[in-house]
């Protein structure tokens, strides 16, 4: 849950948004987005990285219009800033335009800190968005999901739904939408069995497990099988993004660490550990990035993207059995 202070207006001229969780990132630049679209439907957003942001670019985005048009500034991993861009914002601080609203995301810690101390200073609007790594964090984190949208569910079925889907907090999020879709009254332990636990959880995961180890006839098989036996296609597209996801997240980890360590740093259990570091060979970064992508498309697909989600979710499966594949050679 991002935590916010108390100068809780979304269209303040700056909004600090400080934390390492990228779902409470984007959420933290949506809120600013949909409070100044609600004013001004046409309202131009800017979204940098700290690439595209040189010096001077700020001053040109913030410079007066002719039309007095809102804009929405989004400066995102504002600690990577070149020391000469940073001076601009530290100046645009001190006097930010009208009908403008920046937001600088920052991860916080030493680098960049003087740009943090200076927004803090200006007064600006701050969302605290803190990696969750405590069990505790992402507990209450689905009960508040499910209580931002009115919704009632049981501390059993909040419980066995962290259980089911683990650390990644846009998995968590995803599922609590699921069910309060699909689901009328109160969300109970029994109705989050039915669908994240037992076959559908064995299953689903399953194609995952095959296709990033890169056996495509038995991905493939085992997801003809899942979605025939009435698996949602949204689990394996779920499923799919966790095995991708932790495939990364482990390549990029350091070396020689041992599985206790690394399990409390990117919050998976031991027993995962190990499994994805066999899994691991042959991918490459690219193929990481590739595979990401082919998840978005297949959940684009069939959260209504698409005519076919079944068509899908094979594309994605052969496109990311292909990808860990890359780096063996063949």
């Amino acid at each position: 849950m991002a935590r916010k202070s108390t100068t809780d207006n979304p269209l303040a001229p700056v909004t600090l948004a400080v934390g390492q969780e990228d779902l409470l990132l984007d959420r933290a630049v949506q809120e600013v987005v949909a409070a100044a679209r609600a004013g001004d439907p046409d309202t131009d957003v800017r979204d940098l990285t700290p690439d595209a942001l040189q010096p001077g670019t700020l001053a040109e985005l913030t410079s007066p219009s002719l039309f007095a048009e809102r804009k929405v500034v989004v400066v995102r991993n504002a600690q990577d800033l070149s020391a000469e861009t940073i001076k601009d914002v530290k100046g645009y601080l001190a006097a930010p335009a009208e009908e403008i609203t920046l937001v600088l995301l920052h991860a916080g810690g030493a680098k960049g800190k003087g740009l943090l101390d200076a927004a803090r200073k200006a007064g600006a609007r701050e969302v605290a968005c803190p990696k969750m790594t405590k069990p505790a964090d992402r507990l209450a984190f689905v009960r508040t999901e499910f209580r931002n949208t009115g919704r009632s569910a049981t501390p059993q079925a909040c419980q066995a739904l962290v259980d089911a889907i683990g650390s990644d907090l846009r998995e968590l999020a995803s599922a609590c939408a699921q069910l309060v879709a699909d689901v009328e009254g109160t969300i109970d332990e029994a109705v989050v069995a039915r669908y994240y636990t037992g076959r559908a959880e064995a299953s689903s995961f399953t194609v995952a497990d095959r296709a990033v180890e890169g056996r495509t006839a038995e991905a493939l098989e085992a997801l003809r099988w899942a979605v025939s036996t009435g698996v949602a296609p949204v689990l394996i597209t779920s499923a799919l993004a966790q095995g991708v996801r932790a495939i990364g997240k482990l390549a990029s980890a350091p070396r020689g660490a041992r599985p206790g360590d690394l399990a409390r740093e990117l919050g998976m259990p031991p027993w995962k550990i190990d499994r994805v570091r066999q899994q691991m060979r042959g991918w490459t970064a690219d193929g990481v990035a590739v595979a990401l992508r082919a998840v978005a498309e297949a959940d684009a697909g069939v959260k209504g993207g698409g005519d076919d989600p079944e068509y899908a979710l094979e594309r994605a499966v052969v496109t990311i059995a292909r990808a860990a594949r890359a780096g063996r050679g063949h």
